[in-house]
């Protein structure tokens, strides 16, 4: 209340100067209240509390408004801040699977820049492609500062196509836009290095001495997957080494996912001592198809995988895997979107990093040349 009058909602207290005011303990606190307590008007209290307009605030009113807003537990009106500036401090983060390591990891990067730039994050996990596309059309009536969208693409162009329609509705709209995983859309791009890769695993797992390969390649329609196993098969053909398409099983790019393709490639004519699986949560269904079904590791079987999710440490032996720095991924996303709006789409190469461990150990020549 004005003049410092409590009611009998309110409860006493005091300025640095001496003048007092009123917390109340019920209702909502608006700007308007603020100011009246401050004793200054409602933009200059708005140009302390939301940042606006260009003009600067004495120090002496900047610590009187910062007071009555903490006596009144005042808090910002989001949908209002958005009005005033077309934008909210909300950054949407759309991810495939919050249960997933990979994306959760991601998650914790993009999280931890934004505290920097204070900004919130609100975090969707889509589940498939289709309901990205609702989760954008939800983002806009937000008034987002920026929307960060993870995983990969999907290889329906049409699909991709409305993604990209939606992108640039937000885009124009005032909200900054970044994309993790391939560059297949004119938007700033924190692009993963999968196929190159998965190169380099090939190339060092043949240089361990393994020769017979089977690949778990994940869904067929995304493209990450198909670019792994392309850089697979690129990486055992710079060195001579040749795979079978028998020896390639799809299924989904979970723990379940990669059981089941173990399975099935079990009860084929499997002629592989390595299993590459295109993600490490397959990996470690794979493991688990082996050992149920009494393959010993790594002796009757290599694995190796790709990612490096930190719940690798619990695992068995140790996985040969590609890694990929996720909380770094989403630090460089955070950071793409906070930047000021260039001509063209930016790309950020993140590169990967093969790291061997007991899960592939080196063989001795005549085993690595077996049939």
């Amino acid at each position: 209340m004005p003049g410092g009058v409590a009611g009998p909602d309110a409860t006493a207290d005091t300025f640095p100067g001496g003048r007092h005011m009123t917390k109340r303990s019920s209702g909502t606190i608006t700007l308007m209240d603020v100011a009246q307590e401050a004793g200054v008007s409602v933009a200059t209290a708005s140009r302390v509390l939301n940042g606006n307009g260009a003009r600067q605030v004495r120090a002496d009113l900047t610590d009187r408004v910062l007071a009555a807003a903490a006596a009144l537990d005042y808090s910002a009106n989001a949908p209002a801040q958005a009005m005033a500036r077309g934008r909210t401090n909300v950054v949407g983060l759309l991810v495939h699977d919050t249960a997933d390591p990979f994306f959760s990891s991601i998650a914790a990067g993009v999280m931890r820049a934004a505290e920097q730039h204070r900004s919130i994050v609100m975090m969707y996990s889509t589940g498939r492609p289709e309901r990205e596309l609702d989760y954008l059309a939800t983002l806009r009536g937000q008034r987002p500062r920026a929307v960060i969208v993870a995983g990969s693409r999907t290889a329906d162009r049409a699909l991709r196509d409305r993604l990209g329609t939606q992108l640039r509705i937000l885009e124009e709209a005032g909200a900054r836009v970044a994309l993790i995983s391939q560059h297949v859309l004119p938007v700033d791009t924190v692009l993963l290095e999968n196929r190159e890769g998965a190169r380099l695993l090939a190339r060092r797992l043949v240089e361990l001495g393994h020769r017979r390969f089977a690949v778990l390649a994940g869904p067929r329609h995304l493209l990450t997957a198909r670019d792994r196993l392309a850089g697979f098969q690129a990486g055992l053909a710079d060195l001579g080494v040749g795979m079978s398409q028998t020896q390639v099983a799809y299924g989904d790019f979970t723990r379940d996912g990669g059981y089941l393709t173990m399975r099935d490639l079990l009860t084929r004519d499997l002629r592989a001592g390595c299993v590459f699986a295109v993600n490490d949560v397959m990996a470690v269904g794979a493991i688990s198809a082996l050992r149920d079904h009494g393959v010993p590791l790594p002796g009757g079987m290599a694995v190796a995988g790709f990612d490096d999710i930190v719940t690798l440490r619990d695992v068995t032996p140790s996985l040969t895997t590609v890694r990929l720095p996720l909380e770094e991924v989403g630090v460089a996303a955070l950071e793409l979107v906070m930047q000021p709006r260039s001509e063209r789409p930016r790309l950020r190469r993140i590169r990967a990093e093969v790291v061997v461990r007991d899960s592939t150990p080196a063989l001795g020549r005549a085993q690595g040349s077996a049939g």
